[in-house]
């Protein structure tokens, strides 16, 4: 990833590159790797993530029509 920095602003270039690592998973994939978890728990994290995903996708096919 390659950020570029102008006119030696740094926190602009530090914001750009903290909303490109978060818009591609970067963080929440470090906080899942940061600690051991069991196989039962990331199926169950897995499971409610794809719930929770799938009534987004739900409430906006609501909202839109």
């Amino acid at each position: 990833m390659k950020i570029e920095v102008k006119d030696n602003n740094v926190d602009q270039a530090l914001r750009i590159l903290k909303r490109k690592l978060q818009r591609e998973g970067f963080f929440k994939i470090l906080k899942i790797k940061s600690n051991y978890e069991k196989p039962s728990e990331r199926k169950k994290r897995e499971r409610q993530e794809n719930i929770k995903r799938s009534k987004k996708i739900k409430r906006m096919r609501d909202y839109n029509i």
